[in-house]
């Protein structure tokens, strides 16, 4: 493992705990030797610079800090990061990603002007750890991804099948919705099926807010949030609200009204070996996907498609 990989597995421990901030992780290593590691986990901490140089004392003198996200520039609850890098007297820094936050971007330059070394190495895994907080900050909306299970055809739905997708992906998405902060679907979806969209049998921690994006009223007994207003609208109102992930589950009519909208970052593609389909495709005709960053792998007997319509 890299101490880049190491930096990037130590800011993981604050998933969940850093609420505004985004993840951050942070190594120290002078020679060949790791003498410093850190990362930051809640609200009025010590950011992870600072605690890896702390760990790392004396030995940061001409030392090389590799760090997940450009070092903070600013004043906020605790002090500028760079100051505390200039101070330890670090030789050379290594950073995965820029902040996009104008309020605390500038680490780098300022630590150039300093005369540090610094690399930047544009990491996709950097990037992609913090995609939901990136796109929170940067366009004030939460990042939303679209699921949907599909046949080889690209219908939603096969004769005589309650599920499309086995069982591998079916808990997969429950763990997509425990690392989701909401989790919606369409009012078509919500009278059709009458779903709780918690996740279950997952450990896990907390549960998403649970909406549905369309006309009201709901049906009698639903624990659904109704959100009625223009999707712009309400995605604005629930990032005010914290809300910086969105996992889609909605049908056609919900997917496609957000692809048109260009609201959807991601694509998450369950295909199931099951050759025809029934029903309407996953997307309406009109939708002309321009997508990136594709990544294939097997869950069970399904193949899951990753891309990115928009990466931040």
């Amino acid at each position: 493992m890299t101490p880049f990989d190491r930096a990037l597995e130590l800011a993981e421990r604050g998933r969940a705990k850093v609420e505004d901030h985004p993840l951050v992780g942070a190594v120290v290593v002078a020679g060949d030797q790791i003498v410093g590691e850190g990362w930051y986990e809640y609200a009025g901490v010590d950011h992870a610079e600072a605690r890896a140089l702390a760990q790392a004392g004396d030995r940061a003198r001409g030392a090389t800090l590799y760090v997940t996200l450009e070092p903070c520039a600013h004043q906020g609850r605790t002090p500028p990061c760079t100051d505390a890098v200039i101070e330890a007297g670090v030789a050379r820094v290594v950073v995965g990603a820029p902040d996009p936050n104008p309020v605390a971007a500038g680490g780098i330059e300022k630590l150039r002007a300093a005369g540090i070394d610094v690399d930047l190495l544009e990491s996709d895994d950097a990037r992609r750890q913090n995609e939901a907080w990136r796109t929170w900050k940067t366009l004030g909306r939460p990042f939303v991804t679209y699921k949907a299970a599909v046949t080889l055809d690209g219908r939603v739905s096969a004769p005589g099948k309650r599920w499309i997708s086995g069982d591998e992906s079916r808990r997969l998405v429950h763990e997509l919705r425990a690392a989701s902060d909401a989790v919606a679907v369409g009012m078509g979806t919500v009278i059709a099926d009458a779903p709780r969209l918690d996740a279950r049998d997952v450990g896990a921690v907390r549960q998403p807010r649970r909406l549905a994006f369309g006309r009201g009223p709901l049906p009698e007994g639903s624990e659904l949030e109704l959100r009625s207003r223009p999707l712009e609208d309400e995605l604005r109102a629930l990032a005010a609200e914290g809300v910086q992930s969105l996992l889609l589950e909605g049908g056609p009519t919900l997917a496609t009204s957000f692809f048109e909208a260009d609201l959807v970052d991601k694509l998450l593609l369950f295909v199931a070996p099951i050759p025809h389909g029934e029903g309407p495709r996953f997307l309406g005709d009109a939708v002309q996907l321009e997508l990136s960053h594709y990544a294939i792998r097997h869950v069970g007997e399904d193949v899951l498609l990753e891309a990115y319509v928009h990466r931040l």
